[in-house]
Formats: C-alpha cells, sequence, structure tokens
C-alpha cells in the first residue's frame, strides 16, 4: 500500500510567535523553513510521523563536526537574556529589577528502526537578580533531565496508511494552540510530565493525541535555594494526574482546521507539594486557517473548565469550591502582497473571574499548563499578564524587511473581568471593586536578527500605560508608567 504523500499533511504550529520563513538552497531547490523559537533544542526535533524538518540544519552543528552516525542525533544550545525592569507594578513593589537568565539544553536520541531512546537536561539560572526579584522555579532548575523517553513510531503501521506513536517516560506537551499545554518559549524553565502519548495520524483528514501524565515538580522552590543555586532533582507529583485527548481535523470547508478537545486535571497534596486540590475537566474547540499572501486567516478558541478547587480566602478558606470558568480568543488577520510582508491581527481574549471570594462558586479561568509569550508580551521578569480574570482587544502587526529580519509591534488594552477579583500574578486586587477594572495598556516592539542557522538575536521593549486599577488598588506600588527591556542571542550546535 502506498503511503500517503507526507509533504501534504499539515502539522498545527499556531501560537509560536516569532514564526516566519527563511529561505536556503538545498538539493538545487528552494526550501522554506520556519525561525526557531527561542526555546531548547526539542521543540526543533523532526517529527516521527511526518518526517519533515521544519527547522534548518545548524551550520555549526556537533553532529556532522564529531561524525556521529545516523542513528544517533546530538544537539546543544545555549540561550543569554539580559532584562530589566523599572517602576515595578506588582503589590508593594518599589523601583525596578534586573536579571540574566542562562538557559543551557543538551539532548541526545538514539534510533533503532522504529524505536527511539532519548533524553533532554536542561540547566536553567537566574543571575544578577536580588533578594527581592521574587525569583521562582519558572526562572531556574538548575542541572536537571527534562525529558528521558522510549518511543515506538511507524508511518504506516500495519499497512493501514494510518501513521501511529507512542512515547513513555518523562517527555513535553505541545498541543494545539498551546493555550492549556504548552512547552515553554520565553520562560528559562520548561513544564515536563511523566507517562505516556499516544498518536494516531492519518495524514490528509486527521489526527488524534491520547495521553495520561504526572506534571514533574521542579525542585527546590524557596526563593533562598535558587539564588544561592541549592540543586535538587526533580519528582513526578504521584498525587496529581494530567490527562487528555485531542482531536485535529485538516482542510475542513473553506481551508479551515479544526481541533476538538478535553483535558483533566487532578490534583492532590503530597508531603513536599500542598496543592489547591483542583479537579477540572476543561473542553474545548478551536477552528482556524492559516495565513497566505493576499488572504485573510483568523482564529476562534472557545474553552470551558468545570470541576472543584480548594479556596483560599474568603469564608470558605480551606473548603472545596464549585468551579466554573470560560476563556474565549478571537482574531482575524490579513497579510499583504508587499514589500516587507506586512501582516496585520486584531485580536480579542476574554477569560472569566471570581466575581465573590464569600460564595461557593469560582469562576477563575485557569490557563493549566499552558504559555502566554505569543499573547500577552514578555514574561521572565515582566509577565504583567496572564490568562485569567481578563478582558482584552488588541492589534498587530509583523514585518520582515529582509529574509533574516523579523519585527512586529503590538498594543492591547486590558481590563479585568471582575473588578472583585486579582489581576493574576501581581497579588493585586479590590475586593471593594472601587478601584474600577481598567488595567492599562500595553505597548511593545521586538526586533529578530538570524544571523546564520546557529546563530540569533532577539531584544523587545514593553511599555506598560497603567491604568485605575493598578495605579490606586490596595498595595498598588506608586510608581510611574512601567519600561521593560530585553536582549537575547540563541546558540545552536
Amino acid at each position: 500500500m502506498k503511503l500517503p504523500a507526507v509533504s501534504k499533511a499539515i502539522t498545527v504550529t499556531a501560537g509560536i510567535y516569532v514564526c516566519g520563513a527563511v529561505g536556503v538552497l538545498q538539493a538545487a531547490e528552494k526550501k522554506t523553513y520556519n525561525r526557531p523559537p527561542f526555546a531548547a533544542f526539542s521543540s526543533q526535533m523532526s517529527d516521527a510521523l511526518l518526517g519533515n524538518d521544519k527547522y534548518e540544519k545548524p551550520v555549526w552543528n556537533l553532529h556532522d563536526n564529531l561524525g556521529l552516525p545516523k542513528w544517533l542525533s546530538l544537539g546543544l544550545e545555549q540561550r543569554t537574556r539580559y532584562e530589566t525592569l523599572d517602576n515595578a507594578f506588582k503589590a508593594n513593589g518599589k523601583g525596578g529589577d534586573q536579571q540574566i537568565a542562562l538557559q543551557s539544553d543538551l539532548w541526545l536520541q538514539a534510533a533503532f528502526d522504529a524505536f527511539r531512546l532519548g533524553a533532554e537536561f536542561l540547566d536553567a539560572r537566574a543571575l544578577a537578580a536580588d533578594s527581592g526579584s521574587g525569583i521562582n522555579n519558572t526562572h531556574a532548575d538548575q542541572a536537571d533531565f527534562i525529558q528521558g523517553y522510549l518511543a515506538w513510531a511507524k508511518q504506516n503501521v500495519f499497512y493501514s496508511g494510518l501513521g501511529f506513536e507512542m512515547v513513555a517516560g518523562r517527555q513535553t506537551l505541545n498541543l494545539g494552540s498551546r493555550r492549556l499545554a504548552a512547552r515553554n518559549a520565553m520562560r528559562n524553565t520548561i513544564n515536563s510530565f511523566t507517562g505516556v502519548k499516544l498518536r494516531l495520524l492519518d495524514y490528509d483528514a486527521w489526527q488524534l493525541t491520547g495521553f495520561v501524565t504526572m506534571p514533574v515538580n521542579r525542585y527546590p522552590t524557596a526563593s533562598i535555594d535558587l539564588l544561592d543555586e541549592t540543586h535538587e532533582f526533580d519528582e513526578e507529583d504521584t498525587h496529581t494526574w494530567f490527562s487528555g485527548g485531542f482531536l485535529e481535523l485538516y482542510k475542513l470547508a473553506w481551508n479551515t482546521n479544526a481541533e476538538i478537545y478535553l483535558y483533566h486535571l487532578d490534583e492532590g497534596d503530597s508531603i513536599r507539594n500542598p496543592t489547591r486540590n483542583r479537579r477540572y475537566f476543561t473542553p474545548g474547540v478551536r477552528l482556524f486557517s492559516k495565513p497566505a499572501k493576499s488572504s485573510y486567516d483568523f482564529q476562534l478558541e472557545t474553552i470551558g473548565q468545570f470541576g472543584t478547587v480548594r479556596a483560599t480566602s474568603g469564608a470558605r478558606d480551606g473548603l472545596d469550591q464549585q468551579h466554573s470558568a470560560c476563556y474565549q480568543h478571537a482574531d482575524v488577520g490579513y497579510s499583504f502582497d508587499a514589500p516587507w510582508s506586512p501582516h496585520l491581527t486584531l485580536e480579542y481574549d476574554y477569560a472569566s473571574g471570581d466575581d465573590n471570594p464569600n460564595d461557593n462558586q469560582e469562576q477563575r479561568f485557569d490557563t493549566l499548563y499552558g504559555a502566554r509569550r505569543f499573547e500577552f508580551g514578555a514574561t521572565g521578569i515582566y509577565g504583567a499578564f496572564a490568562r485569567t480574570n481578563i478582558n482584552s482587544p488588541g492589534t498587530r502587526i509583523t514585518f520582515s524587511p529582509r529574509s533574516d529580519l523579523q519585527a512586529s509591534v503590538s498594543h492591547r488594552l486590558f481590563w479585568l473581568a471582575s473588578p472583585t477579583d486579582s489581576r493574576a500574578g501581581t497579588g493585586l486586587q479590590d475586593k471593594t471593586g472601587r478601584s474600577g477594572d481598567s488595567v492599562g495598556q500595553q505597548l511593545e516592539l521586538t526586533a529578530r536578527w538570524d544571523v546564520n542557522s546557529s546563530l540569533n538575536f532577539e531584544t523587545g521593549w514593553s511599555h506598560l500605560f497603567k491604568g485605575e486599577f493598578a495605579r490606586s488598588a490596595p498595595s498598588a506600588p506608586r510608581t510611574p508608567d512601567t519600561d521593560y527591556v530585553y536582549l537575547q542571542s540563541l546558540l545552536r550546535f
């Protein structure tokens, strides 16, 4: 039986913020590649079922220089980012902050026919941070394995024309829009899980992914230990299970793709990891089309969330509450057939907040293990906005003055979905609602230069125009608007 053309397969890559195409001459024909994200190497691995190389091979690569055999893959990356922030915006914040974030990643994989045995080692450090920086294990996780897996894959299993893959062990997850399950890109540390993931692929029509995993807890957790670079190995949380099913449908009417999914999180306390006992079901659906020159593209994603969660404040502190929340994303874009290839996007996000901490209902949307950089701006020591308790329209334009340069300008307005709920990640809350719901506006500029396929530079500036809530909420710092700047490099070998 003839295997369906792999070249016809569609891989869902929406949500990676700095995607584009750079041309290189290969095998006497023009081949295009995605710009590799500023993230550790595993995100650039070839797909075992599709067999496609999305990213150009590093011009300086260890595999060829060391003369390694074809069955052995080796990758090394080092990312350095300097970031600085002035005029704190979090509760009781004073002055500014700075940090040098270092991320070093080593990936090794051996392939024997249909089997693959792989491991990924990550060292993430936060230097030049002071005791008031609020450093945590999203900034640092020294010297640990984020992947260690055994996989089996067949592109034409039992001559059915279907592709099948099974991955068992510690691994990362990157699903759909990445809003709920993502391999972190800008964040210095990376979510990983221990369990089993299965994929079944009909190359021209659909793909089904199912997984049952335990999240991996990063240690140590105390700021003082992270600042002192104390080392502890990460451990699976055996009291918590994260599982789900994810169906992708390709080439529907009007060149539309669709995703339908259901995630389940069942969280329990352990000696080293007290939790909020989140027990959530999170169903969702996404419809989208891909950008093309002189064409419109769009994206619609609707997510519900229900279950129970332990209250941490109010009259029911320590007791379980009913949880019911929602999230909505919509955007429409247009790709101009013009110099610099501009692409304009209008976007809108709504994530519910909790109206009353004293009742038996919680409506604050939980983004689970998702990423946010591609939607709400830089993270690192900034991370001004998250996918909870927000009401936010915005606009974004990306353009490429040259094939090795890409830039973007984005502007977003932010309100609280519930003015009595907290602003996520800041510690700011006015339970009376008297501080209003206007958080402010964010203007962001980014630029990226791909020197070659092994060396990249990126820089960005964000300005937060503080609104009424950000200025007058209890514990809000009485500081001017916030500026954040970062400069980073990525070396791939």
